[in-house]
């Protein structure tokens, strides 16, 4: 159903359950394993990461730390990540390539469009780390701007929970799954499955977004071939 998808994967999906600060290796295997088995002959797939399980910009800075270092402190923990998941994907077998908005050349390449484009073509899996380079951004508007900048065909953002609720499911016990709803109304209704900022740059740019759990195996898989899974935003 897709050609070139965005995969925009939190930080936290890395940790694991119960340790929410710290690479798990069984987390990670679970996510490259799940790649892998989604793959198919000519998807190009790109990820964004997080870095919350390591440092959450502002939050965990409390004040004693200023904004602009602390949310540079969380694009550098989204390369310790990325570099994990780079890792983990190519013990599966899967070919892949970090680029990073901020450079840091022995480690990564910087963030070339032209270059992500060739290497998503020639079937690498390509990981967006670092954001978008500049402070007082979210990784979510990260994943809108490089998907724009790459001319995804949707965005994949693997969650928690399996899709888009009218609340908080693990607070509000009648809170209801919703299956589909347009970006403006998702916007009026104060839905926090994504920023303002990157779901306005998606709408703009019609990429459309599908929110799903990242924990029920397969749903990876499924989402790529076109299955109904989740909450697709348009």
């Amino acid at each position: 159903m897709y050609k070139r998808v965005l995969l925009k994967l939190s930080g936290e999906a890395l940790a694991g359950a119960g340790d929410s600060r710290a690479i798990n290796t069984n987390a990670l295997t679970y996510i490259a394993g799940e790649i892998r088995q989604a793959l198919k002959k000519d998807l190009q797939l790109a990820v964004v990461i997080g870095g919350g399980n390591i440092w959450r910009g502002a939050r965990d800075g409390k004040g004693m730390i200023g904004r602009v270092t602390s949310d540079n402190m969380g694009m550098l923990a989204t390369v310790i990540n990325a570099m994990a998941l780079q890792s983990a994907l190519e013990h599966e077998g899967v070919s892949t390539r970090v680029q990073t908005a901020i450079e840091i050349s022995s480690l990564a390449e910087p963030f070339i469009r032209r270059r992500a484009i060739r290497h998503l073509e020639k079937g690498r899996v390509v990981i967006f780390a670092g954001g978008t380079g500049n402070p007082y951004f979210t990784t979510d508007t990260a994943a809108a701007l490089r998907a724009a900048e790459i001319g995804a065909d949707v965005i994949f953002k693997a969650t928690q929970v399996d899709g888009v609720y009218t609340g908080d499911p693990k607070i509000d016990k009648k809170a209801k799954l919703i299956k589909g709803i347009a970006y403006m109304e998702a916007v009026k209704k104060g839905l926090k499955f994504m920023d303002t900022s990157a779901l306005t740059l998606c709408m703009e740019n019609h990429i459309p977004i599908l929110v799903f759990n990242l924990h029920t195996p397969g749903n990876i898989k499924k989402a790529l071939h076109g299955e109904k899974v989740g909450t697709l935003i348009k």
